[in-house]
């Protein structure tokens, strides 16, 4: 009998977490712990491997003549891919009206000054100022991933400009660290079938999904634009720039789009899509530069989701949306996508969007109550952004080092 492989068993442990889930109902989170365990393992090593591997990724960058083009082309890629998903949201929520004729339960209305709160966006100048630590320890110790990610960047970029002899000791002690966390990475994923499992039947048990009957249509509309940048924009950008099929592409990313949708959180997925890349050939120095960053800052899922979920409020009460309205629409959900976190939980900036439309929030719990559906979905879409960056950013560099050694 030809054994499962970890992917097939993935797949499996997935489909089970949901029948058990449908089946026990609320008694299904009995399985929670299962999933928060292999959740907190695997998290573990997010802020070591983002730490380590962003300065071992922009050093090496650093010693090539792309490293500056590179970085600029990455941010590029992320910010023009997020504007083109609002845009996507907008377009799809114009098209359908999902909207129209739903009508706001009042049991799931709460203060919406709550919401407001916690959805508050700093200005430009105290954002550039916040990613700056004070004390780059203290970040790594609080968790603060665009903290870490501005420290590890500029010492790694520093590094590239010392002499070899002085760089050499420091990568060797970066490289090692590196596989030794990978190392980490590959037996914790062992677990990945129990804690998949674990995680899909206590989604299941604590949100049901008779959530979804209140805003169906919205869920209908959401996965039918997600799609297309899952399956149409971001296949067709790789295919465009480098040539590979959109079905490899797919095919490759697969288990960690799977990890990505069981977990909601695109650092828990970091390791698993840096190895997808590099099956796809991606070198380790331009994975280890890109997707951290991607993880932290590229959110196409969600921004798509922000335009969206304008269109369906604007729509729900009635309020005629502008071409200011628009242009606001699509700059909040871009810059509050890039703030979003790469972990699991409520699309709270999206509060954000709906103050720069003038759309009321007081309904804003009719998402809420089935985000974490939504966000497994926008998650596995984020993540296979990174990699399409990933894949792309190699691409260009590889054919620029063709291009030198020819002339």
């Amino acid at each position: 009998m030809k054994k499962l492989t970890s992917n097939s068993l993935i797949i499996i442990a997935m489909i089970l977490g949901i029948a058990v889930g449908a089946i026990m109902g609320e008694k299904a989170a009995i399985f929670a712990p299962l999933g928060n365990l292999f959740l907190k393992l695997i998290t573990m090593l997010v802020i070591p491997l983002v730490f380590f591997s962003i300065i071992s990724g922009a050093a090496s960058l650093g010693k090539t003549k792309s490293a500056g083009k590179v970085g600029f082309l990455t941010l590029a890629y992320y910010l023009v891919t997020s504007a083109i998903s609002v845009l996507i949201g907008i377009g799809a929520g114009s098209l359908f009206k999902p909207g129209l004729g739903v009508t706001v339960p009042e049991a799931l209305l709460t203060d919406s000054s709550v919401y407001t709160e916690a959805g508050k966006v700093a200005g430009f100048w105290d954002t550039i100022i916040g990613i700056v630590p004070n004390n780059p320890f203290e970040s790594l110790i609080t968790g603060n991933i665009l903290q870490i990610l501005v420290f590890s960047l500029f010492f790694g970029i520093c590094l590239a400009s010392l002499d070899e002899k002085k760089q050499k000791p420091v990568l060797d002690v970066l490289s090692t660290v590196n596989d030794v966390l990978i190392k980490m990475v590959e037996k914790i994923l062992l677990l990945a079938p129990f804690g998949v499992f674990g995680l899909m039947a206590n989604s299941i048990a604590v949100f049901g999904i008779d959530i979804l009957t209140l805003v169906l249509k919205l869920f209908i509309v959401f996965t039918i634009a997600l799609s297309t940048i899952h399956f149409g924009m971001i296949p067709g950008l790789v295919a465009l720039f480098t040539g590979i099929s959109p079905l490899k592409f797919l095919k490759t990313l697969a288990p960690a789009q799977i990890l990505a949708f069981s977990t909601a959180s695109s650092m828990a997925t970091l390791p698993v899509n840096t190895r997808c890349c590099e099956e796809l050939g991606v070198d380790n120095t331009t994975a280890s530069f890109v997707l951290p960053l991607g993880a932290t800052i590229n959110m196409n899922g969600n921004a798509m989701l922000y335009g969206l979920i304008a269109m369906f409020f604007a729509q729900m009460f009635g309020i005629e949306i502008g071409a200011s309205q628009f242009v606001a629409i699509v700059l909040t959900s871009v810059l509050g996508a890039v703030g979003t976190a790469g972990v699991p939980g409520p699309s709270l900036l999206v509060v954000a969007v709906l103050a720069a439309a003038g759309v009321p929030v007081i309904a804003l719990p009719l998402v809420f109550g089935i985000d974490r559906i939504l966000d497994m979905m926008r998650t596995s879409t984020n993540t296979l952004g990174d990699a399409s960056c990933a894949v792309i950013m190699d691409s260009i560099i590889k054919r620029e080092k063709k291009e030198a050694l020819a002339n």
